[in-house]
C-alpha cells in the first residue's frame, strides 16, 4: 500500500503532525496530487547531486502541467488556478536552488515513515483499519436519516388515515339516512352495504392502531438517537473542544452536531403534530377500546419530555472564552482587558430565531463584576446561518473587600478555577412550557498581571489535559500526575499550535530524560506531578514550564522560520549532541535550547579534532533575546568568528548537521544587498557624511585548541573518504603545507612585482 495511502487511514493525531510537515515552501497539495510518483524517486540521492536535482525539478513541474491538464478537463476552475499558483511559488523557491527543494521532499518522507511506524506501534491493526469514529458517525447518519424517513412515512400514513375516516364517515352516514327513509332499498341490499361499512369500520380501527404502534417506534428511535446525541456525541465534542483548547487538533465538528440536533429536533416537532392530528380524527369518530384515546396523552407528555431534554442540552459554548490580544491562550482572562466569548444553539429553527436572550453570569468563589454588555439575543443573521450570540467586549473587575483582595482560599492566584456560565429561557408557546437553559463555559483562570499569563496558561494545560469534569473548581487543591504519554503529545501541541512544526520523537525524549530521568524516559506510563511541571525545587531553579515557555516565546519572536525549516535541533542532551557529531567532519554544528536560560535561549555546538584524532566540542554561550533582537541568528552564524592562531579570525561553522552546507542551509535569511553598499549621496543625507558602513559579528575569544578552518573546503563526503586513508593530524599538516605554499607564493609574487 503507497505510503500516503497508509497516513490517510491514521488517527487525527497522527494527522496533526503529517500536517506539521507541509506548509507554503513545500505545500500538501502537491504531494497529494503527485504521490506516486514522489515516492518513486529516491530523493536521499537527488539531495546530493546538484545535476539530478536539477532534472527532478523539472520533472515535477512537468508533472504539475500534467495535472493541470487534467483539472482543464474537468472543467474545475479553482484547482486550476491553485496548480498554477504552487508551480510559480516552487520556480520562485527552488529555481536557483533545486536540492534544497529535494532535501525538503526526502526529510519530509523519512518523517512520514516515522510516524506510521509509531502509530503502527501503538495500534498494531492501524493500517488496515479505517477510523473508528468516522464510522460511528456514519451509523449516527444513516440512524437521523432513516428516522427523518420514517417520520415521512407516519405523515403520509395519517393523510391515509384520514381519507379513510372521511370515506367511512360519508358511508356511515349515507347508510344511515337509508336506513330511515329505506328509498326503495331491498332488504339483501342494506344488509351488503352495512357489510361494506363493517368492513371500513375494521379497516379503520386497523389503520389507527398501526398509527398508533407507528408514533410509538418512532418516539422510540428518537429516545434512542437523543441518548447517544446528549450520552455521547456531545460529551465528545466537549472534550475535543477542551483537546483543542490547548493546542490539539482543531474542533470543527459543532455543524455536524447542529445537523443531528436540529434532525431530532424537526421529528420530534412534525411527531407531535401527528398526535395533534389524532386528536382531532380522534374528536370527529371514537369508539370502546380507541387506541387513540387510550395512547394520545401518554404519547404527547413522552414526545414533550424529549423535545425538552433535547433542548435543554443544546446551548453550548461554541468558542471558549479569551482574550483577542492573546488568541493561542484562551481560557486565561486578565482583569480589565476586554475577551470573547461565543454561545451556539445547537437546534436550528426558524421558530426560535431572536426568542433567546442569554445572561452572562460569573462565579462567587471570588467576587468580580462583568463589565460590558453581559446579554445577548441570539440570531441567524450575525453567525453565518447558526443560531448564536458572541459576547466580544466582556472584561472582567475585581471587587475590592477593605482594600485587600478578596481572595482567602489555600490556593495561589493562578491555580484558582473560576466558572462563566450563561443563562436563557425559551417558552413554547404551544404547550405553555418554560424551559430553562445553562451553558458554562470551561474552568479559567483569572490574573491581575501579564507576567502571570504563563503559570496560568500551565494551569488550563493540566486540566484540560486530565479532567473532563468542567464544574471541579477545586481540582488543584489536590491536582493528579500526568503520564508521560499524556504531556508529550499536549508539549509538542504547544509548539504546532504556534508554528508548524511539533516535537518529534528525538526531542521529546531529551524532555523526558529532563522530567523523568535517563532511565525512565522510555516508559509512556512515567509519572509527572503536577510541582515537577510547574514549580521550582528551590529559589535559584526554576520550573520546567517556564525553561519551555521562555523558549517558545524566543521562537515566536525571533527563530520561527528556523524553527519551520527544521534548522533547529533545539531539545538535545549534551550526550546525545556529542554521539551526533561524533563521525561528522570538522565545522559540522547543531542548534540547540540552552536548559540554564530561563528566557529561552539557543546556542550552536560545533566538531573538529585535535591532532591525535580526538574529537573536540565547542559551543558558544547562549544568544537570548536581547542579542537575537540585535542581530538575527543566520547573521550570527554567517559571521561568526573564534580568534584561530596569530589573532585571525575565522569561522569554524562550514556544515548544518547532518551535513547540508552553511550557505544553503541559511542563505535564504540571510541579508540581501541593499542600497546601503551602494556609494552614498552625500549632500542629500549631511548626518551619514563621513561614515562607513559597520556589522556586528559574534567573536570568541577563547578559540580551540586546534582548528579546522586552515583546511581546503572541502564537502563531507570528500572528508569521510579522505579519513579512511588519512588521519585528520594528517589531513591538517597536508592542507596547512599547501596554505602556506600558497602564502609563500603570494611573497614571492609580491617581491618579484616590486
Amino acid at each position: 500500500m503507497a505510503q500516503w495511502h497508509q497516513l490517510q487511514m491514521l488517527d487525527c493525531k497522527y494527522l496533526e503532525q503529517v500536517d506539521q510537515l507541509y506548509d507554503d515552501s513545500f505545500p500538501m497539495d502537491i504531494r497529494q496530487y503527485l504521490s506516486r510518483w514522489i515516492e518513486s524517486i529516491d530523493w536521499d540521492t537527488v539531495a546530493f547531486q546538484d545535476s539530478l536535482a536539477t532534472v527532478r525539478f523539472h520533472d515535477l513541474l512537468a508533472q504539475l502541467d500534467d495535472q493541470h491538464s487534467r483539472f482543464a478537463l474537468e472543467n474545475n476552475f479553482l484547482l486550476q488556478h491553485n496548480i498554477r499558483k504552487i508551480k510559480r511559488n516552487l520556480q520562485d523557491r527552488f529555481q536557483e536552488d533545486p536540492v534544497h527543494m529535494a532535501m525538503i521532499i526526502s526529510r519530509n518522507l523519512k518523517e512520514e515513515q516515522k510516524i506510521l511506524a509509531n502509530a503502527k506501534s501503538a495500534e498494531p491493526d492501524s493500517e488496515g483499519m479505517v477510523s473508528a469514529m468516522v464510522v460511528e458517525k456514519q451509523k449516527l447518519d444513516n440512524k437521523v436519516k432513516e428516522m427523518k424517513d420514517r417520520v415521512q412515512v407516519a405523515d403520509q400514513n395519517i393523510k391515509n388515515l384520514e381519507d379513510l375516516q372521511d370515506d367511512y364517515d360519508f358511508k356511515f352516514n349515507t347508510l344511515k339516512n337509508r336506513e330511515n327513509e329505506m328509498n326503495g332499498m331491498t332488504a339483501k341490499e342494506l344488509e351488503k352495504e352495512k357489510m361494506v361499512v363493517g368492513r371500513m369500520c375494521f379497516d379503520l380501527k386497523a389503520k389507527r392502531q398501526d398509527v398508533v404502534t407507528q408514533l410509538t417506534d418512532l418516539l422510540n428511535v428518537a429516545q434512542a438517537l437523543l441518548s447517544d446525541l446528549i450520552s455521547e456525541e456531545l460529551p465528545e465534542w466537549k472534550q475535543r473542544q477542551q483537546i483543542a483548547c490547548i493546542g490539539g487538533p482543531p474542533n470543527a465538528c459543532v455543524d455536524q452536531l447542529q445537523n443531528w440536533f436540529t434532525a431530532v429536533a424537526e421529528s420530534l416537532q412534525q411527531i407531535r403534530q401527528h398526535l395533534n392530528k389524532l386528536q382531532e380524527l380522534e374528536q370527529k369518530f371514537t369508539y370502546d377500546n380507541d387506541p387513540i384515546t387510550q395512547k394520545k396523552a401518554f404519547l404527547e407528555a413522552r414526545a414533550l419530555e424529549l423535545l425538552k431534554n433535547l433542548l435543554s442540552n443544546s446551548l453550548v459554548v461554541e468558542r471558549q472564552p479569551c482574550m483577542p490580544t492573546h488568541p493561542q491562550r484562551p481560557l486565561v482572562l486578565k482583569t480589565g482587558v476586554q475577551f470573547t466569548v461565543k454561545l451556539r444553539f445547537l437546534v436550528k429553527l426558524q421558530e426560535f430565531n431572536y426568542q433567546l436572550k442569554v445572561k452572562a453570569l460569573f462565579d462567587k468563589f471570588r467576587k468580580f463584576n462583568i463589565l460590558g454588555t453581559n446579554t445577548k439575543v441570539m440570531n441567524m443573521e450575525e453567525s453565518n446561518g447558526s443560531l448564536a450570540a458572541e459576547f466580544r467586549h466582556l472584561q472582567l473587575k475585581e471587587q475590592k473587600v477593605a482594600g485587600n483582595r478578596t481572595n482567602e482560599g489555600p490556593l495561589i492566584v493562578t491555580e484558582e478555577l473560576h466558572s462563566l456560565s450563561f443563562e436563557s429561557e425559551l417558552q413554547l408557546n404551544q404547550s405553555g412550557l418554560n424551559i430553562k437553559l445553562e451553558a458554562m463555559s470551561l474552568p479559567v483562570v483569572v490574573i491581575s498581571n501579564v507576567c502571570q499569563l504563563p503559570s496560568g496558561w500551565a494551569s488550563i494545560l493540566w486540566y484540560n489535559m486530565l479532567t473532563t469534569e468542567p464544574k471541579n473548581l477545586k481540582f488543584f487543591l489536590s491536582p493528579p500526575a500526568a503520564k508521560w504519554s499524556q504531556l508529550s503529545e499536549v508539549l509538542s501541541w504547544q509548539f504546532s499550535s504556534i508554528t508548524k512544526r511539533g516535537l518529534n520523537q528525538e526531542q521529546l525524549n531529551m524532555l523526558a530524560d529532563k522530567l523523568l530521568g535517563a532511565k525512565a524516559q522510555r516508559n509512556p506510563e512515567g509519572l509527572i506531578p503536577w510541582t515537577k511541571f510547574c514549580k521550582s525545587a528551590n529559589e535559584k531553579a526554576f520550573p520546567f514550564w517556564l525553561w519551555i515557555e521562555g523558549i517558545l516565546d524566543v521562537i515566536k519572536r525571533h527563530l520561527l522560520s528556523l524553527w519551520n525549516d527544521g534548522c533547529i535541533m533545539g531539545f538535545i542532551s549534551k550526550e546525545r549532541e556529542k554521539a551526533l557529531l561524533s563521525d561528522k567532519c570538522p565545522g559540522t554544528f547543531l542548534l540547540r535550547f540552552s536548559e540554564s536560560s530561563r528566557e529561552g535561549a539557543i546556542t550552536f555546538t560545533w566538531i573538529e579534532y585535535d591532532v591525535h584524532n580526538k574529537p573536540l566540542y565547542h559551543s558558544v554561550e547562549p544568544y537570548t533575546r536581547k542579542e537575537l533582537s540585535a542581530v538575527s541568528l543566520p547573521d550570527i552564524i554567517r559571521t561568526y568568528k573564534v580568534m584561530a592562531a596569530e589573532n585571525i579570525p575565522e569561522n569554524p561553522l562550514r556544515f548544518l548537521y547532518p551535513n547540508i552546507p552553511k550557505d544553503k542551509a541559511f542563505g535564504k535569511y540571510y541579508p540581501k544587498p541593499t542600497e546601503a553598499a551602494e556609494p552614498m549621496d552625500v549632500e542629500n543625507n549631511p548626518e551619514r557624511r563621513g561614515y562607513m558602513k559597520t556589522e556586528l559579528i559574534s567573536v570568541s575569544e577563547v578559540h580551540p585548541s586546534r582548528l579546522q578552518d586552515n583546511m581546503l573546503p572541502m564537502s563531507p563526503d570528500e572528508y569521510k573518504v579522505l579519513s579512511q586513508y588519512v588521519s585528520p593530524r594528517d589531513i591538517d599538516a597536508v592542507t596547512n603545507n599547501l596554505i602556506s605554499g600558497f602564502e609563500d607564493f603570494d611573497v614571492q609574487m609580491s617581491a618579484d612585482l616590486e
